[in-house]
C-alpha cells in the first residue's frame, strides 16, 4: 500500500505555456530529497484539464523516468469519457506508473450506478492498481460511501482519494471497505485529523511547497501522535488555507516561482496569481519556513 506524503505534483511550465522539462526535473528531485513519499502526476494540481492526451502522457512518462523507482508514480488518468479514462489508463501503465488515480466523470453527473460500472469498466481493461478520486467540489459529482464500497471488491480497485474534507466519511468507508484498501485525504485543511482517525496518508497541494513538513506531520498522524501531528500543522494552517486563495494551482504555483523551483507559466483558462494576492501567500511561506 502506497502510504503518507503524496504529493499532487504541478506541471511546470514556461511562459509561453510550454511543459518545462528542466524544472520537472527539479521538481523530483526537490521531493525525493525532503521526503516526499510519493507523488502523484497530472492530476487536477498538474493541469490535467488544459493538456493534450500527448502532453498527458508525456508528463507522466518523464516523471516515471526521473524518479527511477525511488518513490512510486501515481498518474491521474480519469476523463468523463469511460473510453477515454481506459485509453489514459492503459498508456499510464505502459510507461511505468505505479497505479492510476482516476476521478470521478465531471460535467456529465453520471448516476451511483454509472459511477460503479464507470470504474469496473476501467479496472477490467487495465490491469494496474486504480485509485478512486472523489472531489465533487471540481466535478459536481459526489461518489457515495456506499458506491466505494461495491468498488472495493474489485480486485485492482486498491483506495479512494476522499476529497470532500467530511472527516465522518473516514469510519464510513473504513467500515464498508476494510483495512486493506487505502483512505487518503484530497483536503490538505483536514489531513491530520483524517490520518488520526485511520486514513492513509494525503494527496497534497500543501506538500508542493513545504513537503518535509507536510511528510513530518502525516508521519505523526498516522502513527497516532496527535501532539506533534497538530504542532507542525500549525505551521502549516495558512498555506492549507492560502493556497487556494485563488483556484488551485494558481497559488501554488506562483509559490513554486517565488522558490525558485519552477518558471512562471501556467495556461488558459487559469492565469498568475493576481498581485494582489501576493503578500497573504508570502506571509503564509514565511509561517512554514519555506521562504
Amino acid at each position: 500500500m502506497i502510504q503518507g506524503s503524496i504529493v499532487a505534483l504541478v506541471t511546470p511550465m514556461h511562459a509561453s505555456g510550454a511543459v518545462d522539462q528542466d524544472s520537472l526535473k527539479k521538481l523530483v528531485e526537490f521531493h525525493i530529497a525532503e521526503g516526499t513519499d510519493a507523488l502523484v502526476a497530472v492530476g487536477t494540481t498538474g493541469e490535467s484539464a488544459t493538456l493534450d492526451e500527448n502532453e498527458h502522457c508525456a508528463v507522466i512518462k518523464s516523471i516515471v523516468e526521473y524518479v527511477k523507482g525511488r518513490i512510486p508514480v501515481i498518474a491521474g488518468t480519469g476523463a468523463n469519457s469511460t473510453t477515454e479514462a481506459i485509453n489514459l489508463t492503459r498508456k499510464a501503465k505502459h510507461v511505468g506508473a505505479d497505479a492510476c488515480l482516476i476521478v470521478t466523470p465531471y460535467y456529465n453527473k453520471p448516476t451511483q450506478e454509472g459511477l460503479y460500472l464507470h470504474h469496473k469498466a476501467i479496472a477490467e481493461a487495465v490491469d494496474v492498481p486504480q485509485i478512486l478520486y472523489n472531489v465533487p467540489g471540481r466535478t459536481a459529482c459526489d461518489m457515495l460511501p456506499e458506491t466505494v464500497g461495491s468498488l472495493s471488491h474489485i480486485n485492482n480497485i486498491v483506495g479512494v482519494k476522499e476529497a470532500t474534507g467530511d472527516l465522518s466519511r473516514v469510519k464510513q468507508i473504513r467500515d464498508l471497505t476494510g483495512a486493506d484498501f487505502a483512505l487518503y485525504t484530497g483536503d490538505d485543511a483536514t489531513s491530520r485529523e483524517f490520518c488520526l482517525l485511520g486514513g492513509n496518508g494525503s494527496i497534497t497541494v500543501t506538500g508542493n511547497v513545504a513537503p518535509r513538513l507536510v511528510h513530518e506531520m502525516i508521519s505523526a498522524a498516522m502513527r497516532g501522535d496527535n501532539d506533534t501531528a497538530l504542532a507542525i500543522d500549525a505551521k502549516l494552517a495558512d498555506l492549507h488555507k492560502n493556497l487556494f486563495i485563488q483556484s488551485n494551482p494558481i497559488p501554488v504555483k506562483w509559490a513554486l516561482a517565488e522558490m525558485g523551483l519552477i518558471s512562471k507559466g501556467i495556461r488558459l483558462p487559469l492565469t498568475w496569481l493576481s498581485e494582489n494576492c501576493f503578500a497573504t501567500v508570502r506571509h503564509a511561506m514565511h509561517r512554514a519556513g519555506v521562504i
